[in-house]
């Protein structure tokens, strides 16, 4: 098993902030492997920012993410460039908060309002948590409890109980998906 994952929007999202927690669930909490890769462009906020990750129940030996599974897209740039990249049958997540228009793939897309579902909980700052119990609930590659402790692992202190709900209220969002 091979499970490649993309996370992607602008910089100050927080996606690779999401990725590192995903893969250090897998890596930390389970007998998978990961490997956890990002890149952005220049502007470190606003500008263009992907992280990919590779959960593997065997060794890890190419880390390039070609045809994601699982694409998650947090603004309009993003998911122009990665949506096209998802894997035949695979999974795209979009933050309709800021995605409008998502092009045509043979995958299954879920549109959820990620970033208003953050500012309703509080803070916006948080729409990646959401995110990643979007993620978590729908791909069913690490148990939620493994990305808890690696949620709490990782994250401010403080800030626990928000991120907390954050990630609660993205599992919700996963479970109403048919």
């Amino acid at each position: 098993m091979r499970t490649e994952l993309r996370l992607a929007g602008e910089g100050g999202q927080g996606l690779m902030t999401a990725a590192i927690i995903f893969a250090g669930a897998a890596a930390e909490y389970t007998d998978l492997n990961a490997i956890q890769t990002q890149s952005y462009g220049p502007e470190s906020r606003g500008g263009s920012s992907k992280a990919d990750v590779i959960i593997a129940d065997e060794d890890i030996d190419y880390p390039e993410v070609d045809h994601p599974h699982f694409v998650v897209v947090m603004a309009q740039e993003a998911c122009d460039k990665f949506v096209p990249t998802v894997a035949k049958g695979g999974t795209v997540i979009v933050d309709s908060t800021y995605v409008g228009s998502v092009p045509e793939v043979d995958a299954r897309v879920v549109k959820y309002p990620i970033s208003a579902k953050a500012r309703e909980l509080g803070r916006e700052i948080v729409a990646n948590i959401v995110a990643l119990g979007l993620l978590t609930g729908l791909s069913r590659l690490v148990p939620e409890e493994a990305v808890m402790k690696s949620l709490l692992k990782r994250i401010p202190k403080g800030t626990e109980e928000l991120n907390k709900k954050a990630f609660q209220a993205g599992l919700e969002a996963a479970k109403q998906v048919p």
